[in-house]
């Protein structure tokens, strides 16, 4: 056997080196390396599999074994692998305080399960209305809506533009009526609804916003979320209408308008999701993620907007992938990030502001169609991540989500998952019950510190708006998309099902939605535009286009600024006009955007 004697061992013949590389090993574990793993790995080599693109096993034998995103992980996790000041309260801190590693409250899941929430939305707003109550009697806590692809570009369902696409991944939006059906029977006073809606944010919001009057609810006591998180739409999603900086300032109107109106809405949900299922790392997705906040942040406070008054209600939305320590370790150490950023960066002075509250939805990137039942355990172990991290709201996918919008029984099971979790595992009545592992300590402080690596590149960019003309973003998750994917197609990331243990097997029952949807939203916009008063129309777009091309204003924090959108939206959705015509109006002023291709 070769020499396993400390000092320069050669790696590429000694199994065991990693050990005596580290900063500090221990003389037991030095021990127990040359007595008992040495003799274990000569008789029973480690299995060869995830070896990450561009790792020479030469070098790095104990590297073979990645996270999903190609991070190394040793064998063994020991406080050698810690940084030599790392102490519990430095480091770790307890729940509800900083460094918040362990949550932002005191009693965990102990006082308040987290939201239930399942993504729903497709084909008519009848259609929809039916599967939300359906949801909301199965022990739902709360409604996430999913809009069709002409809704989230800002199309009436009658425009050429959207043919093809009505009601097709997600609930057709086309007026007020609409929404008042969406939500007819369902009190948006006590559920909390989000809205996963980006460009045409504040339009989908206003509409929101005048049902909830007419329910006779009162603005401040309703919560929820609207997405509206526009940065990540140029760097991954790609539904965008607007040039960037036209669709900042619309953001940051909702920002400024929320804050006095509707104090308990959060009016932002800074989208990771999104940019993980485009390909990125785990660390890309925590990185690009937190510096976009940064970057909403800056802008507001441009406008004159004070941090500790908008920045209660900032929140945050992540994916919850295959690999369950990395996941687990990019929600803490976000918690840690955002805490000292708020603080350090924009002296933040009201603890709330320091907190970082998020969603948490599971990948369905990586849910194939391939063997779609293995997806429901997929499901159940992102999502025990997610809550193990410390979610504030879980949405769960269903299994046939690679096919079609779920069916109800695929909706139903993926609910019941998070109940069972909820109810059954025993994870939720502790707080942070993985705290203090060598391992995932390790994870997390590698987050932290790779994220505030890309922080310092992003900020000599100029921001993320200039980052993401230059496509920086756009490029460093291609390049981790198309790593992954050639990782897989060599089989050295399996993926059960897919490339490896393949069978035949028939195409599962789908919800389908045909094109009856898009005849009965044309019908009812022919209706509604023959009834309504189309000068009113007239008169509240005219009055947007007018404010939309004022320069936005520093208010210094006092009263609502004169240019600010949202009420002459509001003013436009009440005279009925349609989602199309609003974001036409606004399509006038700023005229729309065409992304430069990366080369």
């Amino acid at each position: 056997m070769a020499d396993k004697k400390p000092g320069k061992p050669q790696i590429a013949d000694n199994p065991i080196a990693d050990v005596f590389e580290r900063r500090h090993p221990s003389t037991a574990e030095k021990k127990w390396a040359e007595e008992t793993l040495a003799p274990t790995i000569e008789k029973n080599p480690e299995r060869p599999i995830g070896t990450p693109s561009g790792i020479n096993l030469d070098e790095h034998s104990h590297s073979r074994f990645t996270t999903i995103s190609g991070v190394p992980i040793r064998r063994l996790y020991t406080p050698a692998d810690l940084p030599a000041d790392w102490s519990e309260e430095k480091y770790l801190g307890y729940p509800g305080q900083p460094p918040f590693t362990r949550g932002i409250h005191a009693t965990g899941y102990r006082g308040k399960l987290f939201t239930m929430r399942q993504f729903s939305g497709f084909a008519s707003p009848e259609e929809t209305n039916r599967r939300y109550k359906y949801l909301l009697e199965h022990g739902g806590g709360g409604l996430s809506v999913a809009f069709d692809l002409p809704t989230l570009m800002g199309y009436d369902s009658d425009h050429p533009a959207s043919e093809g696409e009505v009601g097709k991944c997600g609930v057709a939006i086309d007026s007020l009526e609409d929404m008042e059906i969406l939500f007819n029977g369902i009190d948006l006073e006590k559920t909390t609804v989000s809205m996963t809606i980006n460009s045409p944010a504040s339009v989908l919001w206003a509409m929101y916003l005048v049902v909830a009057e007419r329910q006779g609810a009162d603005w401040k006591q309703i919560s929820g979320t609207i997405q509206n998180d526009i940065l990540k739409e140029y760097i991954a999603q790609k539904e965008y209408i607007y040039p960037p900086a036209p669709s900042m300032r619309l953001v940051i109107d909702t920002f400024e308008f929320g804050s006095k109106f509707t104090p308990r809405f959060n009016t932002i949900s800074i989208s990771g999701y999104h940019i993980r299922e485009a390909g990125s790392t785990a660390l890309q997705e925590l990185a690009f993620t937190l510096y976009d906040g940064v970057e909403y942040v800056e802008w507001a406070r441009k406008r004159g907007l004070a941090v500790d008054e908008f920045g209660p209600r900032l929140s945050f939305f992540f994916n919850a992938h295959n690999d369950f320590f990395e996941e687990i370790a990019k929600y803490r150490a976000a918690r840690k990030i955002w805490a000292r950023v708020m603080k350090e960066r924009f002296g933040a002075r009201n603890q709330r502001t320091w907190l970082m509250r998020f969603h948490t939805q599971t990948a369905g990137v990586s849910l194939p169609a391939q063997q779609p039942m293995n997806n429901i355990a997929r499901v159940a172990l992102q999502a025990l991540a997610a809550v193990l991290g410390g979610t504030q709201s879980l949405h769960c996918d269903s299994y046939d989500e690679a096919l079609a919008l779920p069916t109800e029984e695929a909706a139903r099971i993926a609910l019941r998952t998070q109940q069972i979790i909820a109810y059954e595992s025993g994870v939720t009545q502790t707080v942070d019950p993985l705290g203090g592992s060598y391992f995932l300590e390790n994870l997390t402080l590698k987050m932290e510190n790779g994220a505030f690596d890309y922080f310092g590149k992003l900020d000599a960019m100029g921001g993320m708006v200039k980052a993401i003309e230059r496509a920086y973003p756009q490029k460093e998750i291609a390049e981790a998309s198309y790593q992954y994917q050639r990782a897989a197609e060599a089989k050295e990331k399996i993926v059960v099902g897919v490339n490896e243990f393949v069978i035949e097997e028939e195409p599962p029952q789908i919800l389908y939605i045909d094109e009856s949807v898009a005849q009965q939203q044309t019908a009812k916009l022919k209706a509604l535009r023959a009834r309504r008063s189309n000068e009113d129309v007239k008169r509240t777009l005219e009055a947007l286009k007018k404010a939309a091309a004022q320069e936005p204003e520093s208010n210094g924090n006092a009263n609502l600024a004169p240019s600010n959108t949202m009420p002459f939206i509001i003013d436009a959705v009440r005279a009925y006009a349609t989602v199309g015509e609003i974001c036409e109006a606004l399509r006038q002023v700023y005229g729309s955007y065409t992304e430069t291709s990366i080369t």
